[in-house]
């Protein structure tokens, strides 16, 4: 048993690993009952979601946004608990969703010991269960890994007729684009798409260089700019990035996490008004800027 990886604490003390008292001590951490970590061990939603597993190891797997990220298609919130699935009934805790449900055997897959569902599975679960956009995002970042088209998860929907959520799937699938490199990317995507904005091109190639959102008739780039910016490496691959792209005539709005999750009205709005007048200037009509 690696107890520096989540463990049954029954398991633990029944082969002599460790007493109770050393279990209940200052050197380990409960997660869920009968589940703990070494004191001190960085428990994000992968961890979390590992230790979850174990409480349905063999009649159970993991689903929703904890398979989609040991599928390494991270797209949950930070707040998000570990999420497993079970044909029996198993107690909810905190951290820990749990879903009572007969998944078929063809919609799971082994996965490094667990078991979790499939990709598209994932797609389907997460698609039907979660807010529009968020439910975009999981799709994005599902089919991005794992190279599937999302119609997928509609013939998923025809094998689960009458399953909650579902009307919401052709509307998810029609918004979703595999292209869409990160969550965020897919949240700025859609506050330019839900406020009447001209559909931007995804990953368009400027010399070395691909532009998250593009609109190449009037050289205008919006992109997310998170936290890794930060770092001293990716700030000169920036600052290379930016005179290369400011050399060839682009201009390149870029928008933090506030806004993009909290006003994406706000978003829109700063776009409009530099397409447009980039637009007035061209002698096109807003509509024109377009992707084709």
């Amino acid at each position: 048993m690696d107890l520096s990886e989540p463990f049954r604490g029954s398991h633990a003390t029944a082969t002599g690993l460790l007493t109770p008292g050393v279990l209940r001590g200052p050197r380990f951490r409960r997660l869920f009952p009968d589940v703990y970590v070494r004191a001190g061990t960085d428990v994000d939603l992968e961890l979390l979601s590992r230790a979850a597993y174990l409480l349905v190891a063999g009649h159970g797997a993991l689903g929703g946004f904890s398979a989609a990220e040991l599928l390494g298609a991270s797209c949950a919130g930070l707040s998000a608990p570990a999420e497993v699935v079970s044909p029996y009934r198993v107690r909810s805790h905190a951290g820990l969703l749990v879903r009572q449900d007969r998944i078929p055997p063809d919609e799971l897959q082994h996965l490094n010991g667990l078991v979790v569902t499939t990709p598209q599975r994932t797609a389907y679960d997460l698609g039907r269960r979660t807010p529009l956009v968020e439910a975009v995002v999981a799709v994005d970042a599902l089919t991005h890994v794992h190279g599937f088209d999302a119609r997928e998860v509609l013939v998923l929907a025809r094998r689960h007729l009458g399953a909650r959520g579902s009307a919401q799937l052709p509307q998810v699938v029609e918004l979703s684009d595999r292209r869409a490199d990160s969550p965020m990317e897919t949240r700025l995507r859609l506050a330019l798409r839900f406020h009447g904005l001209p559909l931007p091109a995804l990953q368009h190639p400027v010399g070395p260089y691909e532009l998250d959102l593009a609109y190449p008739a009037v050289r205008i780039a919006v992109e997310y700019n998170g936290r890794d910016h930060l770092a001293p490496d990716r700030a000169l691959h920036d600052l290379e990035r930016e005179a290369y792209l400011t050399a060839a005539g682009w201009i390149v709005l870029r928008f933090g996490a506030y806004l993009v999750l909290r006003r994406p009205d706000l978003v829109a709005a700063r776009v409009r008004d530099r397409l447009a007048a980039a637009a007035r200037s061209a002698g096109l009509p807003l509509d024109a800027l377009a992707a084709a």
